[in-house]
């Protein structure tokens, strides 16, 4: 057994389950801003239950992030303590950063809006779940920041430390604001938009077909069904920002996405195939000529790098990075036609009638999900063989004192406990939708809401 395979693989294990959550209630949040400011407006018990239902969902969803979030941080310790002697003061900066200025602005808004309920005014909940909204999406800001650097490190030097090479922050602006930090934050906030309103499509769609609750899934429905297609056509220029930063930065791992195994003027964006890394090629190429190099540089004759211009022992792994890259876009294209068509059929006005539009509504909420995994294996596997791009690999960042066995029996135990993790996650989601929206007594639009009672 290997103890850095399996280092990687715990890693894997506890930051994919983690990132099920942080992309949900981010774009559940801004969600929430929105019902709670039509309840603020109108005083409106219907709003007071919308509101509170989600809010209730969205409690569930922190929770579960909050427990599995905490893990990740302690791996950087036990498993990988040479990669944290490396990049330590950099990376401590953002980490403090995200707890002490967004982490606990969302928790502490949050206790507001849970135990608030009926002692503050509509106003001081409607601002709490502004407050939550632009804490998650500033904790998202802060790793983002702290991930990116190791795709491309800026702001710091190299000092030697006792025998021991370390880089050492010289100016944080640069760090904070590398090269890839602002392209991968807005294409990842505005994929939690896209999970945050699906899941919202989905529940409602589940309250339709069974007949419960019209008014509560219908308004919930539209909302996130115009949130989540703006989302999802904006996702189209966040995500040719971010491609080409990549090409300019990480050129080996945009060659890999394309399946570019020669250097060419003329490029091709390829639409399908199947890479065969160890003869150097793509079967069954469905490509369009001339496009990659048109989107990167805005000139077809340019010419774009392939693997052939890095070292194979640079070379990212082929088939993980290529096939999840090509299957995020996929899916993001679908979630475009997905959303238009249910657009289509509210104007319609069959989107109430149409049961099949429904039952895929619930199959879809899981899809956000899984590009949104995607996108960090395409991200992450890409950027090996480094795990400081250009700086460290992988393997000279893991511990040298923990062995194969104990991560190996630490892989189990995450395995386990993760599982009734996400069981309970799905149980009291399902146990909150099987009670519905709660009716409540009528609110005097004049009244705060601390003189109302449930």
């Amino acid at each position: 057994m290997d103890p850095v395979l399996l280092a990687r693989i715990q890693f894997a294990l506890t930051i994919g389950f983690h990132f099920i959550f942080p992309p949900l209630t981010i774009g559940m949040a801004w969600m929430l801003v929105w019902m709670f400011s039509k309840y603020k407006n109108t005083g409106d018990q219907f709003w007071r239950s919308l509101s509170r239902f989600w809010m209730k969902v969205f409690a569930i969803s922190f929770a579960a992030g909050v427990a599995t979030g905490i893990v990740m941080e302690f791996q950087f310790g036990t498993n990988w303590s040479e990669y944290s002697r490396f990049v330590g003061d950099i990376f401590g900066a953002p980490l403090a950063a995200e707890g002490i200025f967004a982490f606990f602005l969302e928790s502490t808004f949050l206790g507001v809006l849970l135990f608030g309920w009926n002692k503050v005014s509509r106003k001081t909940l409607w601002f709490a779940s502004l407050m939550v909204a632009i804490g998650s999406t500033l904790s998202a800001f802060w790793i983002i920041a702290a991930n990116s650097w190791q795709q491309t490190p800026a702001g710091y030097h190299i000092v030697v430390t006792e025998g021991f090479e370390r880089a050492e922050l010289t100016n944080i602006f640069e760090a904070v604001f590398n090269p890839s930090t602002l392209p991968r934050y807005f294409h990842t906030v505005d994929g939690a938009l896209i999970t945050g309103t699906f899941f919202m499509i989905g529940i409602a769609a589940w309250f339709l077909i069974r007949g419960k609750h019209m008014k509560f899934a219908k308004e919930s429905i539209k909302a996130a069904l115009v949130v989540g297609f703006i989302a999802a056509l904006i996702q189209l220029p966040l995500g040719h920002w971010h491609a080409v930063q990549v090409s300019h930065t990480q050129p080996a791992k945009m060659a890999t996405f394309e399946g570019l195994f020669e250097s060419q003027e003329n490029a091709p964006v390829l639409l399908f195939g199947i890479p065969d890394a160890e003869n150097e090629t793509v079967h069954a190429k469905i490509a369009i000529p001339g496009l990659l190099s048109m989107l990167i540089y805005n000139d077809p004759n340019q010419r774009v790098q392939g693997l052939d211009d890095f070292p194979k022992d640079e070379w990212p792994p082929m088939g993980l990075t290529f096939w999840s890259f090509h299957f995020m876009v996929y899916l993001g294209m679908y979630f475009i036609a997905f959303t238009g068509l249910g657009l289509l059929l509210w104007w319609k006005d069959k989107l109430w009638t149409a049961k099949w539009y429904q039952v895929i509504a619930m199959l879809t909420m899981v899809l956000p999900f899984i590009t949104n995994e995607l996108g960090w294996i395409s991200a992450e596997v890409g950027r090996q063989p480094w795990i400081v791009y250009g700086l460290m690999r992988t393997n000279e960042g893991a511990s040298l004192s923990v062995g194969a066995n104990e991560i190996l029996l630490s892989i189990i135990m995450f395995t386990i406990v993760y599982t009734i993790l996400f069981f309970v996650w799905v149980f009291l989601i399902r146990h909150q939708m099987n009670k519905g929206p709660e009716l409540e007594a009528p609110v005097d639009p004049g009244k705060p809401d601390a003189e109302v009672t449930s």
